[in-house]
């Protein structure tokens, strides 16, 4: 039969943390995938498979509606696409918040 013991547990000490800008640091310089939605379709895979160069998909959002910012698959912000030197960019146009509810999954978008 194994031998059991009680654990001795020493009590755990109460430390005063204070968030700091020294704490932030460790994250600032952290990567993370930003994904920018300008609008979404639903086609058969025969259809797929028609596609080539030249090709038009039509998206569910007309012109003038906003993009869609993810990270890590949260909707975090709207967007205008705009062009700056040759490039497609977005210009911020609303960051969401959580009291407002408009946080959403990308699954759920």
């Amino acid at each position: 039969m194994p031998e059991v013991n009680n654990a001795d547990f020493t009590e755990a000490q109460e430390i005063d943390v204070t968030p700091g800008e020294e704490n932030l640091d460790l994250l600032l310089d952290v990567q993370m995938p930003l994904t920018v939605i300008m609008g979404k379709t639903i086609m058969s895979f025969k259809r797929l498979l028609q596609l080539g160069p030249g090709s038009v998909i039509q998206l569910d959002k007309t012109v003038g509606q906003p993009a869609d910012l993810y990270i890590q698959d949260i909707r975090f912000a709207t967007a205008d696409v705009v062009v700056v030197d040759d490039c497609f960019a977005v210009r911020i146009k609303e960051i969401l918040g959580v009291d407002h509810g408009e946080l959403k999954t990308h699954s759920q978008a």
